[in-house]
């Protein structure tokens, strides 16, 4: 892994260091089926069963450098698959931030909750160096339709989102703080939209992806 990191770090795909940190320490390989452990650390993306993948190394390297997910934040993960995203996520924001895990597929979330579970991010576990305090789980997995978001969480510091829609679901504009921050694919693009006020986003697009779609119920 360290070599593919190398390579997104010298191509300008990684960028921070907290990001670039998470990286190192969430084994993708922890993340894929078994037949498709060698293949862990190759840039490409990779079956996960259900007509899903866990997406390309080099796509969610930067699409988390647009989402800047920082210590403390609360943020919904759309899409969470494999838990590959959702580990990288939990990492950056830990001790105290919370990462909610929409999957619609019930296969799928379990495994991905199997995944996240190897780093300790869902059950309270005890921190090092500590003493006697123990921190509450980081991720929270939900089996739902991504594209209403989580109203009952809701307000959000950042929204991702892991498959391609047609649109922009207007549930995630609400639900997203001022300031607040979305990532989604929208058709064969990335977009980054920043909410500058109530109905007012900063929006911009970066073409050139390719996702699954988003399944919807």
């Amino acid at each position: 892994m360290e070599n593919l990191i190398q390579e997104l770090i010298k191509e300008g795909y990684l960028k921070t260091s907290l990001i670039i940190e998470a990286f190192g320490k969430i084994k993708r390989e922890d993340f894929v089926l078994e037949e498709y452990k060698d293949e862990a650390d190759i840039n490409v993306p990779l079956p996960i069963g259900y007509g899903q993948t866990i997406s390309q190394p080099l796509t969610v390297a930067f699409m988390l450098e647009l989402l800047q997910p920082q210590p403390g934040d609360k943020i919904l993960d759309i899409g969470s698959g494999s838990g590959w995203q959702t580990a990288l996520l939990a990492y950056c924001v830990k001790p105290k931030g919370k990462i909610f895990a929409l999957e619609i597929i019930p296969e799928l979330m379990e495994f991905g909750k199997r995944n996240v579970a190897k780093y300790n991010f869902l059950a309270p576990y005890r921190t090092e160096g500590s003493g006697s305090g123990v921190e509450k789980g980081i991720v929270e997995f939900v089996c739902s339709d991504g594209s209403k978001g989580l109203e009952r969480e809701a307000p959000f510091d950042k929204i991702i989102v892991a498959a391609s829609a047609q649109k922009l679901s207007e549930e995630w504009k609400k639900q997203l703080k001022i300031n607040g921050r979305i990532v989604a694919p929208i058709k064969e693009s990335i977009w980054l939209l920043i909410k500058k006020d109530d109905d007012v986003f900063e929006e911009h697009e970066f073409p050139g992806f390719v996702f699954v779609p988003l399944i919807y119920d």
